[in-house]
């Protein structure tokens, strides 16, 4: 029996990349572990596009259904342009119900300023709570799409605004119950509100415009799953200074509750980049000027260092990516 979750890394070579024989000469990007879109030639522009479901949401889907693979579109430095949701609803689901979902997603890909083009809605027995299925599109000049193949020894690895954010905001809107007592109703409106933050959008487009050395939205994983990889496109080593890691103290303490590592969490909002040592200062002062928190975490290493974390003074190896930590508290 297969873990809840989504597939580790071995098994998703094993049982599905592996599987996919024919190549086509216009797919410039195609699937691999740590690629967040595939890019597609169109001449003098490429087509960037990206799928995920939502699975682990209920009150917010229609809303995280539109960040999470927008957010993807933006790792690729792109700013996204389309969207369709393939929606899953289970037996029960009301007309006011699909109004809700369907009025969040609508409201945010407006604020994106991303059309809903297409889809699939139906109330089908094969789901138990709504599942969300997105794929957006974005394009860019040929060749301009931003890669994880491009890191070398030396670069800054950062991170924007906070991890945990997407993680924490769903546990505290669904499961808020369990957390009073423990957080004040203030912290748990602060923490609901982080779910109004998982668009990692501006970043993506600022950071593209310096240009990067890859970038990875933080979704399932967390951010050690996300360092973990981008060293495997790259075929690189790392050093994370696990203490320099921006965590918001409602994460923290939701966290302590259901025994959960951060580091480990779903964190759409927080974009990993990967910046040339000579760009770093650009990078940070454009963050700053665009009002986005940026830190610094690490640096990429030689592949023979290994992808490595240091924390409270102790160095040890970021294992790959496995069951979301969120699974301890929705699965």
């Amino acid at each position: 029996m297969l873990k809840t979750g989504k597939l580790d890394s071995d098994l998703l070579k094993e049982l599905v990349f592996d599987k996919i024989t024919y190549r086509s000469d216009d797919v410039r990007v195609r699937p691999g572990i740590g690629e967040d879109c595939a890019v597609v030639d169109f001449g003098e522009y490429d087509c960037v596009m990206s799928t995920d479901p939502i699975t682990a949401a209920v009150g917010d889907i229609g809303r995280l259904s539109i960040h999470i693979t927008c957010n993807d579109i933006a790792s690729n430095g792109v700013q996204p342009l389309g969207i369709m949701l393939a929606v899953m609803l289970p037996e029960g689901t009301t007309e006011d119900d699909v109004e809700h979902i369907m009025g969040q997603a609508a409201e945010t890909a407006g604020d994106l300023g991303v059309e809903v083009i297409g889809g699939h809605t139906e109330i089908t027995p094969a789901v138990r709570q709504p599942v969300i299925v997105s794929t957006a599109i974005g394009k860019t000049l040929a060749g301009h799409s931003q890669s994880g193949n491009d890191m070398v020894p030396g670069d800054y690895i950062m991170v924007s605004k906070s991890i945990g954010l997407e993680g924490s905001g769903i546990i505290a809107c669904d499961h808020g119950e369990k957390l009073r007592g423990v957080l004040s109703d203030d912290e748990l409106s602060r923490a609901a509100a982080f779910l109004d933050m998982v668009s990692v959008v501006p970043e993506g487009v600022v950071a593209g415009t310096i240009g990067t050395h890859g970038m990875h939205d933080i979704t399932e994983g967390g951010v050690m799953g996300a360092v973990w990889e981008m060293c495997q496109i790259s075929r690189m080593g790392a050093q994370i200074m696990e203490d320099e890691i921006p965590v918001e103290p409602e994460t923290e303490k939701i966290c302590e509750v259901f025994d959960i590592d951060p580091a480990r969490l779903i964190s759409s909002g927080s974009m990993l980049i990967v910046t040339a040592a000579e760009k770093k200062d650009e990078m940070l002062a454009a963050m700053e000027k665009a009002g986005i928190r940026c830190t610094v975490i690490g640096r990429v290493k030689e592949e023979s260092f290994g992808v490595m974390k240091v924390k409270d003074g102790v160095i040890s190896e970021i294992d790959p990516p496995y069951a979301d930590e969120i699974y301890k508290v929705v699965g």
